[in-house]
Formats: C-alpha cells, sequence, structure tokens
C-alpha cells in the first residue's frame, strides 16, 4: 500500500488534518482574549456556514479538473487566511472584520478540499479500505494533537506563532499533493447545473447511500451535533481524559478495519455501531471516569469501523467521473444534521436536564442501528472487485500542473 503516491497523500492528508484541529482552539483562545466567547462562535460559525455552502460546486469542479487540483488550490487559499491572521495578531488586536473575512475564506476552502478527500483514494490506492483505515487512524491522532499542540503554542508563543504555524501546515500539504501524480478522468463538456443535476441524480439512484444520509440526518441532530456542548457540561474536568480514551478507540477502530474485510461491509459497519450506545449511555448514568473511558473507547472503535466501511462503499462504488459529486452531497447531508445539533444544544438545555438528554441520545443510536440494518439495500450491500479500485494511478510528470 505504501506507494510513493500514498505515502504523499497521507502525508498531505494527515498534516492538514493537524491544521484542522489546530484552528478552533486556536481561534478560542487566541481570538476569545480579544473579542469574548460570542466573537469565537461568530468566526466559527460563518467558518462553518461558508464551508456548507460551496461544498456541492466543490464536488462539480473536483470532477471537472480533478480533486487533486482542487485541494492544492485550497491549502494556497488556507496558508493565505491563515497567514494573514497571524500578521494581523502581531499589532495584538486584529479587526474584527478581518477575522470574519478570513474565517469565511477559510471556510470556503475547506467546502472546496473536502468533496475530494474521498475521490483521491481510489487513485493513489489499490486496496481502498486499508487505505481507508490507515487515514482514520492518523486522522484520530491528528484530532489529539492538534488541539494540545494550538493550547501549547498559544501559552508559549502567542497567536502569531500558533497561526503561522497553522499556515505551514496547510503549506506542506499542498506540497505533498502537487508531488502526486494521478490520472484524472475526462469529463463530457458540461454546464455547472447540469454538473449539480449528474451528481444529485447519482445519489439518488443509490437507494443505501441516501438512506444512509436520511438517517445519519436524525443521528447528527440529535447524537452528535449535541454531544460535545453537554458532554462536556456534565463531565467537566475530567473532560479531556474521556476525549483522548476516544480518540484511542478510533486508533483501535481503524487497526480492526484494516485486518477485517467483510462481504457485506454496511452491514458489518451497522453493527458494530451499536458499540457507540456506550458513549452517551455512560455519560447519562454519570458513571466513574474509568467506566466513561471503557465506554468511549469502544464507542470510537465502533465509529472509527463504520466510517471506514462506509468510506470504502462511496469510493468503490459509484463511478470516478462521477465520485467528488456524489461525495458532496453525502458529506453535506452529513454536516448538515450536526451543525444543527450544535445550534440546539444550548437552548435544548433549557428545557431538559443534559444527562436525560443523553439518556435519549443513546437510544437514538440504537434505533439509527436498527433502522440501518432493517434497510434491505443497506443490509445488502456487497463488496466491490479490487481491480475497481485504483487501476489509473501513474502519469508522466508534465501532466501535472
Amino acid at each position: 500500500m505504501w506507494t510513493r503516491n500514498f505515502t504523499l497523500y497521507f502525508g498531505a492528508r494527515t498534516i492538514s488534518l493537524l491544521g484542522d484541529a489546530m484552528m478552533p482552539v486556536a481561534s478560542a483562545l487566541a481570538i476569545g482574549k480579544v473579542y469574548g466567547i460570542a466573537g469565537v462562535g461568530y468566526v466559527l460559525a460563518l467558518w462553518t456556514a461558508s464551508a456548507v455552502l460551496v461544498m456541492l460546486f466543490g464536488g462539480v469542479v473536483a470532477d471537472r479538473i480533478g480533486a487533486r487540483r482542487l485541494m492544492i488550490g485550497a491549502d494556497v487559499i488556507r496558508v493565505v487566511t491563515q497567514g494573514v491572521v497571524a500578521v494581523a495578531f502581531l499589532d495584538g488586536a486584529p479587526p474584527y472584520a478581518l477575522l470574519l473575512a478570513t474565517a469565511f475564506l477559510s471556510g470556503i476552502a475547506a467546502g472546496l478540499f473536502e468533496p475530494g478527500v474521498n475521490g483521491m483514494v481510489p487513485l493513489i490506492a489499490r486496496d481502498p479500505q486499508r487505505a481507508n483505515a490507515t487515514l482514520k487512524i492518523a486522522e484520530a491522532v491528528t484530532h489529539l494533537a492538534g488541539p494540545a499542540l494550538a493550547g501549547v503554542l498559544i501559552v508559549a508563543a502567542g497567536p502569531v506563532v500558533v497561526y503561522t504555524v497553522d499556515a505551514a501546515t496547510f503549506l506542506v500539504s499542498g506540497v505533498c499533493l502537487l508531488l502526486v501524480r494521478v490520472a484524472v478522468p475526462r469529463p463530457e463538456p458540461s454546464d455547472v447545473l447540469s454538473d449539480l443535476r449528474r451528481g444529485w441524480e447519482e445519489f439518488r439512484a443509490r437507494s443505501w447511500m441516501w438512506s444512509v444520509i436520511l438517517v445519519w440526518v436524525f443521528w447528527g441532530v440529535l447524537v452528535v451535533g449535541p454531544y460535545v456542548p453537554l458532554s462536556s457540561q456534565v463531565i467537566g474536568a475530567d473532560y479531556g481524559w474521556v476525549m483522548a480514551a476516544l480518540g484511542l478507540g478510533t486508533v483501535l477502530g481503524g487497526l480492526v478495519a484494516i485486518r477485517l474485510r467483510p462481504s457485506r461491509p454496511l452491514a458489518a459497519g451497522a453493527a458494530a455501531l451499536s458499540g457507540y450506545v456506550a458513549v452517551p449511555l455512560t455519560v447519562a448514568l454519570g458513571l466513574p471516569l474509568p467506566l466513561l473511558m471503557a465506554g468511549h473507547l469502544l464507542g470510537g472503535c465502533a465509529v472509527a469501523f463504520w466510517s471506514v466501511m462506509w468510506s470504502t462503499s462511496v469510493q468503490t462504488q459509484v463511478a470516478p467521473d462521477v465520485v467528488n459529486r456524489v461525495n458532496a452531497y453525502q458529506v453535506a447531508g452529513s454536516v448538515a444534521g450536526m451543525a444543527v445539533g450544535q445550534a440546539l444544544a444550548g437552548p435544548v438545555t433549557v428545557l431538559v436536564e443534559p444527562r436525560t438528554f443523553m439518556l435519549g441520545s443513546a437510544l437514538v443510536t440504537v434505533g439509527v442501528v436498527t433502522a440501518l440494518l432493517l434497510i434491505r439495500p443497506v443490509r445488502t450491500l456487497g463488496r466491490e472487485p479490487r481491480q475497481a479500485a485504483g487501476q489509473q494511478i501513474l502519469v508522466p510528470a508534465a501532466s501535472a500542473p
């Protein structure tokens, strides 16, 4: 698996994820010190909204010019935006309008980058499942290291350094992607609306895909979205240890996914997802820290295994010339549910005690797993023949931009 292409892509993806994981903590500590909690909230909200806004068009462009080129462009934008913020902090208090503008542009870059993430894997790896599992492990590690690194840099060196390092992560990512050599499918000439319509038709034609996303919206609104704000309030000072256990579980889930190759990947992933019930349930019951960590370890392993099975199915069941557009639709649907859940977390606590809501989240997770297993196209979807992935890999260096 560790070909030159995959090694470069793995490096690009890992360092980019590290930069993404640093950003919220850097914003919370650096911007919050100057403009308070509300100031941080507006910056992060604008970043998320702009990413979702352009994601579908990002899928169209990625299918037209190639995901790699678009991802490089997105990295260039983020090098500039994070670099501008770093320079602005030299004066101590950058204008808030500048912070909003850079958050908007950075979010657009993230929205352009994300649709190509799945589409690149079959081009640089002949074994998509193993590649996805390895990338999932890297994602878990960066989600642990990124916030810690941002916090240390803010305290030890200040916002100028942390934003400079963040910009450097996207620069390294862009250089690694520039060195990757992949063949890009040649699309037929068409307009943007036709491309969006084609992506929607391909998405809608796969009942296993749209049915999962429909279920996932409910899971995002009622489980994943409210989880962080509510669980951090309930757990308190031990929250960091619990998140570390969740991250370790994600690593273990990725390792399991490297070795285990079920004939029906989505059915196996849905069954494994039942382990995530332990996450909201242990919080709702107010269990001691060791049991909280054990529950989150199990939950992290469960959701990582499902994620690998899902990503691999999308990559191997969708034609290469439309995979980025289809991926944009499924990612946008997933993120939309999570965003709604995050927004409702505050108002919900006025009506329902957080632990009671978390108990409800555990029951919803049981319902989600049951629904996935009851949907026949999800339950019966098989594996794609291995030769469908990665047939076109290397091209002459002169063909790359």
